[in-house]
Order: C-alpha cells, then structure tokens, then sequence
C-alpha cells in the first residue's frame, strides 16, 4: 500500500506555510520585530504542539473574524433604529439595505415576497428576507415597544455573520497547509466595512460550501449548493464556468457536467414554482436588471464623466458613454458581449496555460471580469471577489492594495450620496470618478497578476505548498487530455507554452 499523500489531501508531514517567510510584504513587515519565523520557533500551527495548545492558527483567525464583524456591528449601530434623521446614514457611512427594505420591501406591513410585492432580488434572497423579517413583524405588530426594523436588522447581522464565520471556516479547511490565508478574509477593511450593507453573505457562505463540496470530491452536492448559491444572487453560478473548462481539460468531463447539471437544475427548481405562482413579483429582478441605467462606479459611468469632459463632437455633441447612457437597451448586449469575450478568454487560458490551472484563479477571473464590465457595480460587490482572491492569489501587498482602493471609494460614494441627498456636492465628482476609476483598476491588475500566475504556475504561492489543486476535486493530480497534447503537437514551436519550471 503507498504511503504517499493523496494529491490536494493534507496531513501532518505536509509543509506548512509561514507568510513571514513566503511573502514578500509580510516578510518585510517581519523585520519590525526581529524578522520572519527561525526554524526552532514555537509556532501556533506546528502539528506536534497543536494538540498543546488552545489558540491554533484556525482559532485565532476565526477570532479575528468575529472582531472584524462585531466592529462592523458597532459601525452601523448609528443607523440600528432606523430613525435616519439628518443624513446620519450617510455622514455615519451605516447605510444598510437590510434595514431599509424591511420597510420599503413592505416587510413591516406582513407582505409575503413575492407574493404580496414583487421584489428586485433572486429567489432565494427575497425568501431570507422573509424568513427572517415576518417573525419580527409578527412579534411586534400587538407589541410597539419593540423597533421592528432595528429587530429585523439584528436577525439578520447575526445569520449573516454566521456565514462570514463559516466562510473563514471553510477557507481554513481548503488551506490546511495554509491557514494564515484565511487571515486576508478574517481581516479585511471591505468585510469590516461592508459585510450586512446587503445580504450578499448569503451567496457567498453558500458558494464556499459549493466549492468545498467540490473540492471533496462530491460534484453533484457542489453543484446543488452552487446552484442555491446562485438562487440568491448571481455570480456564483459563474463558478461552475471555469469547473467546465478545467474538467474538459483534464479528461474528467463527467464530473464537471454533473456539477453543470445539477446545479442549473437546482436553480431551475428554485425560480420555478415562485415564477409560476407569482410571475409578476418574481419577474421584478430582470426587469429591473434590463432597464436600469448606468450605476455608480462602473465603468461606464467613469467613461460617461469623461465624455462629458471631452466632448470630442463639439458642443452639443453626445459622447458614446453618453449615447449608451441613453441606450440602455443596447448597453445590455454591449456589456453581455464584453463579458463573454472576457470569459472565452479566461476559457483559452485556461487551454494554452502551460499545466492545468486551478479553479479558484480561473473562478476570481470569471467573476471580476462581470464586475469589470457591467452597469451595476454596488459597493458591497466587493465580497464576492474577497474569498476567491483569498484562494486564487494569497499575496498581502497586492490585497491591501485593493482593499485600500475600496476604502477609498466607499468613503467617496458616501460623499456622493450625501452631496445628492443633501444638494450640496460634498466634494466635486472628479474626486468620486478618481476613487471608482481606482477600484477598477486595482481589480484589473489583480486579474493580470493572477493571469501572470497562470501562465507562469512557478509563482504560484498555492502550489509551492501543494502539488496540484487543493480545490480541485476530482480533477485534482489529473492528467491532459488526450486532446490537450494534439493540441500542443500541433501548435507551432514559437506559440507553444513553455513547461513550467517546478516549484
């Protein structure tokens, strides 16, 4: 019987990771106290001492996390009472739909979603919304002392956290060899600062348990939790694109067309019965998704502001971002197009790349290249990359890059919030165009950092500590296709991928 380690499959012999020592930026932050970890430092996640101790490295980051996200409740705790006087929501930065759709979604009145007011968002979220803001309406309704919507809030920060929670969790089980990356989601200014803004958590637990479910080797669980997971909101769907690609390219197509399956099935089965029994209520998220203009921060708002300053027609000319600020219609395909071009090219990577990319890199490309190119860009959209960067590219100079870059532009939105909400700009639009052009194009360069990577898997961080892909499922230490090498065979000397050096 071999005593070699499954591929992807942790155990006690396996090389831990040391941040202080592997990346660069932490390292040199190291030398602040003395300099990276020696080799006969007590460390919090030797396997021999584990069992000494209570505070392991899975246990101090799931700690941190909920100090992030008890900070974050005490961040909005200014707009808890719903008693929004004097822009307080904004100066105080606490805005959170959460609280305000209880009321707007009529969930203060007993209105079953769906049913009784048709509302904007996927299935599964309109659902949560009522499972967890009916009880508060019914408990309050013969009781006026108590504040329904600071109520309804609270329920849900709690169960939203808990998935933030788990989410660490199951990052931490990905990483085993890796577990102070769970650190980059635990600590994050966009989580402290934007985790209940909405219910975007929901997707993202859900998503993790999908790629978890796939990374052990469960594809038809992976792909109904994915499926659930794009039943509250879109992008994780997204995921199983990339899971596609790679299972044709490593020969193990059933697997990935079982995932597919079931998890556009599971989608179907969601939307179905809500979409034939109230078609109206359920048909208030395409509908507002088709005719929405031009939001805030994307890229075509950015382009829109310039052509207003450029004015290369003349005057009383209209600029194309203007035009298409007029064209919604046509802005739809223009933006759907972009993002199958996007997606067809992370497909041909995940092709030409010299060995198999991992799941999580293609994944992060797939879902930024949505953020890149759509007309609605909400400031807590910046959870759905913070997980798969976590997985994709585990690298804190460039994350805290980012994240500075969405600080920088949540502070600015609000500012745009105010100034529109009060009619006095708080500062002039160059500044808030300035902070969205920089959000996007830290996202960009992440996307060609991990490109980068792809391209060059020797610098991948992930795989100096595991021999594959840890995500990988079944297709973890699978071989190419027979096709990928008649392809490479046929592919002429000068365009062929160069063999990866060994990391």
């Amino acid at each position: 019987m071999s005593t070699q380690p499954t591929a992807g499959v942790d155990d006690e012999s396996a090389t831990r990771d040391h941040p202080s020592r592997s990346d660069g930026f932490v390292h040199g932050l190291s030398q602040v106290i003395g300099g990276p970890l020696g080799d006969h430092a007590t460390s919090l996640d030797r396997p021999a001492r584990a069992e000494q101790r209570f505070w392991t490295v899975a246990r101090v980051v799931l700690a941190l996390v909920c100090l992030t996200l008890v900070l974050h409740w005490v961040q909005k705790s200014p707009c808890h009472s719903g008693a929004w006087q004097n822009n307080v929501q904004y100066t105080r930065f606490c805005y959170s739909d959460v609280l305000a759709l209880y009321y707007a979604e009529g969930l203060n009145e007993g209105k079953v979603p769906y049913r009784d007011h048709p509302v904007e968002y996927p299935v599964l979220t309109g659902a949560f919304m009522g499972v967890l803001g009916l009880p508060v309406y019914y408990l309050g309704r013969d009781n006026p002392e108590i504040n329904q919507g600071q109520w309804a809030y609270n329920a849900n920060a709690l169960v939203l956290s808990a998935l933030a929670v788990a989410t660490v969790a199951v990052i931490l089980s990905l990483r085993r060899r890796r577990p102070w990356d769970a650190a980059l989601f635990a600590l994050s200014p966009a989580l402290l600062l934007t985790a209940t803004v909405n219910w975007d958590l929901l997707a993202i637990g859900l998503a993790a348990f999908g790629v978890l479910a796939w990374a052990r080797r469960k594809p038809v669980v992976a792909g109904v939790v994915l499926g659930l997971a794009g039943a509250a909101k879109m992008f994780p769907i997204f995921i199983l694109g990339p899971i596609l690609v790679l299972g044709l390219r490593s020969g193990r197509v059933r697997a990935a067309l079982t995932a597919l399956g079931t998890g556009l099935a599971t989608l179907v089965a969601v939307n179905l019965p809500v979409a034939l029994l109230y078609p109206d209520g359920w048909g208030r998220f395409f509908e507002l998704n088709s005719t929405r203009p031009i939001d805030w921060g994307t890229l075509w708002y950015i382009g829109r502001y310039l052509d207003g300053r450029v004015n290369l027609g003349g005057p009383g000319s209209m600029g194309p971002f203007e035009w298409l600020s007029a064209n919604v219609h046509t802005l739809n395909y223009l933006s759907y197009a972009l993002f199958g071009l996007a997606c067809l090219g992370v497909a041909v990577l995940a092709v030409r790349a010299p060995v198999r990319p991992r799941l999580a890199p293609l994944a992060f490309l797939v879902v930024a290249a949505f953020l890149l190119t759509s007309k609605v860009w909400s400031q807590q959209f910046v959870l759905w990359l913070l997980p798969l960067l976590v997985l994709a590219r585990p690298k804190w100079g460039a994350f805290l890059a980012w994240q500075l870059a969405e600080v920088g532009y949540f502070v600015a939105f609000y500012g745009e919030l105010l100034g529109t909400s009060t009619g006095t700009p708080v500062f002039p639009e160059g500044v808030f165009v300035l902070a969205a052009s920089l959000r996007w194009v830290t996202v960009l360069v992440l996307c060609i950092m991990i490109i980068r990577e792809v391209l060059n898997p020797e610098l991948d961080a992930v795989r100096k500590n595991y021999p594959d892909d840890p995500d990988g499922g079944p297709l973890d230490g699978a071989k190419d296709a027979p096709w990928v090498a008649r392809w490479r065979r046929s592919t002429p000397p000068a365009e062929r991928p160069q063999e990866p050096v060994p990391a």
